[in-house]
């Protein structure tokens, strides 16, 4: 579906919603409210109430076009309401991950002269007040959680700033909102820093035409209308959940409830119950391998009641595709509702229509089992660089293990890796084709690559070459019109041998395996692949034993062996006791391994599976 409000802005974009939704009392964001234990509705005279607030506030302190404001905050309404009061005073958004140490925190703030940085627990209080002296061009630190003893002078609670705003807004409201309607689709609306898996972040400068273009073309593929309501709990502060399930959502007159936390997701989607879920793969995977792992645990008459009902879905799905089922078909289907899909469709709230997954490589195996049971997953491609959507499957044909069709506007093109020459390409416009092609670097083009780095030109100029086309540094073909990722190629093990190998398609075939949570190969330079691993939690339990579960991960290994290319065989693995995770600095914040890091903690593990080779 289209945008509700016609818009080239930010500003354009929110004042069009405001005005449509005025004095309607429909609510445009919920949160969980602690004290009242239930879920409080924001509606959209409210929303647009605080934004005028929070406009005056910072207008007040000095917050003019172009200004940085910092935001360090989880998913919740005071992020919404700082994020939309600064584009529509022309300044820029800076967003920051919660789970940062202050110094990385301290980085960013200072790298992107922030003038004003708003947190929100007072854990995120705390690296404000210790990073702000190391930080020359801030100003101000506003803080949403109670100030309960004495801070700095330089911070200011929450709902004192929303005070003093109104009332500097009434003052000054004529002066304030001519910056809003100053604002170019060329100005830049965020800065959002890469979380890299090595060296320092670098800030990507997004303009509000990189994120319209993008919105507006994404609505065009994914549909979204005013009847949804999404549960938001992906951070904000990455480019994936700010277009699609913020921007995309309000833009097409659709709800959002923040989620209390990410730990409290599966609750709070059979609570919130909603239409549309957007999310990274790595929560449909666990879903995935809690239900096999079921069902491995179960009866021999449950297992093939469930590969009975799995086969019928897909059945069904197919059928659909070639011009409608037949009422045996559809009876088929009914009947694996029944007995296995509707304990899935509760979990998942009862009423969602559609899920959309982007961020990671979604395993096909787990985007045809979703399909099957009726809960059909989007899944799309991009990059933050690219605001973040080149490519997104057709929710009616989606091919997984790929990332669908380019979008409007979009030119995606496969160049070769020695000679720099394109090989093929396919602009939005062509869709759908059914072009092939071979294997290359995935370069784009089109009105939703980023301006720049922030303060990086060489950088800029390693990313963006001469003919304009971006280099995403990942991997791919076409296939048949659809976008296939075969990996990052930085991520490229060359085997002592000369062998190049690609880590990441051999990894994402262990995803669905129950045993496994997380799993690195390891191979450049050496004779033969090995991995590391991280079994899931109860591992043990559901193989019956230590030993069992020795052997059950031999038999993995070995049955994926058997039918794997020589250079891609797995030889040796090793047990990993701690998961990777942003925490311990092995995963970056958005759950990319940061196989360097891991590589040098588990050096002494490596060298054990080679010892002995010459």
């Amino acid at each position: 579906m289209s945008a509700v409000v016609p818009f080239n802005t930010v500003p354009e974009l929110f004042a069009g919603l405001f005005d449509r939704y005025a004095g309607t009392g429909r609510p445009a964001l919920s949160h969980w409210d602690r004290q009242s234990k239930s879920w409080l509705d924001l509606d959209w005279d409210a929303l647009h109430a605080s934004v005028q607030n929070m406009m005056g506030y910072l207008y007040e302190i000095g917050v003019r076009p172009g200004d940085r404001v910092a935001i360090l905050s989880e998913n919740r309404p005071e992020w919404a309401i700082t994020d939309i009061a600064t584009q529509m005073l022309g300044a820029v958004n800076v967003s920051l991950y919660t789970s940062l140490p202050a110094t990385q925190a301290g980085y960013i703030v200072k790298d992107s002269a922030a003038k004003v940085f708003i947190v929100s627990t007072g854990i995120q209080l705390k690296k404000a007040e210790a990073i702000f002296d190391e930080c020359p061009e801030l100003e101000t630190v506003v803080t949403m959680s109670d100030m309960r003893k004495e801070h700095p002078d330089f911070v200011t609670g929450w709902e004192e700033a929303l005070s003093s705003g109104a009332k500097a807004y009434k003052a000054r409201e004529t002066e304030i909102m001519l910056l809003a309607g100053k604002t170019t689709p060329d100005n830049v609306s965020a800065l959002i820093y890469t979380s890299g898996t090595t060296g320092n972040p670098k800030g990507v400068r997004l303009t509000h035409a990189n994120f319209c273009s993008n919105v507006r073309a994404a609505l065009d593929r994914v549909p979204f209308d005013e009847t949804d309501h999404h549960l938001s709990f992906l951070p904000l502060c990455h480019s994936f959940e700010r277009m699609a399930g913020f921007l995309c959502v309000l833009a097409c007159g659709a709800r959002i409830t923040y989620a209390q936390s990410v730990d409290t997701v599966n609750r709070d989607l059979m609570s919130v119950h909603p239409t549309v879920m957007i999310s990274v793969p790595r929560l449909f995977e666990r879903i995935y391998n809690v239900i096999a792992k079921s069902v491995n645990e179960g009866s021999s008459l449950k297992r093939r009641i469930f590969d009975w009902s799995v086969a019928s879905g897909k059945q069904y799905v197919q059928a659909e595709a070639n011009g409608g089922a037949n009422p045996y078909i559809r009876w088929k289907k009914q009947m694996a509702d029944k007995l296995v899909f509707a304990k899935l469709h509760e979990k998942l709230g009862g009423r969602l229509r559609f899920a959309v997954s982007g961020g990671a490589a979604l395993p096909a195996a787990v985007g045809e089992f979703f399909q099957a049971a009726g809960v059909t997953i989007v899944e799309g491609y991009g990059l933050t660089e690219t605001s973040p959507v080149l490519t997104i499957n057709p929710i009616q044909a989606p091919r997984y293990g790929t990332v669908g069709h380019v979008i409007d506007h979009v030119t995606v093109g496969i160049m070769d890796l020695e000679s720099g020459e394109i090989k093929a390409q396919i602009s939005g416009e062509d869709y759908p084709t059914t072009l092939d092609s071979e294997a290359g670097e995935i370069v784009a083009k089109g009105p939703n690559i980023m301006q720049g780095y922030w303060m990086n030109d060489q950088a800029t100029r390693e990313s963006i070459d001469d003919n304009g086309w971006y280099h995403t540094g990942d991997v791919g073909r076409f296939e048949c019109g659809y976008l296939r990722i075969t990996d990052r190629i930085k991520h490229m093990i060359v085997s002592k041998g000369g062998k190049n190998i690609y880590p990441g398609p051999i990894e994402e075939l262990f995803k669905t395996e129950p045993l496994i949570d997380q799993m690195m190969v390891v191979g450049e330079g050496r004779e033969f692949l090995t991995a590391l691993v991280v079994v899931s939690e109860d591992a043990v339990q559901v193989a019956g034993g230590e030993e069992q579960l020795a052997e059950a991960l031999k038999q993995t290994f070995r049955t994926y062996s058997r039918s794997a290319a020589g250079p891609e065989k797995i030889r040796d693995y090793r047990l990993v006791a701690e998961a990777f995770s942003v925490e311990n600095d092995m995963m970056t914040p958005t759950l990319k391994l940061r196989r360097k890091a891991i590589e040098q903690n588990y050096a002494d593990l490596i060298d054990e599976m080679y010892a002995g080779i010459v």
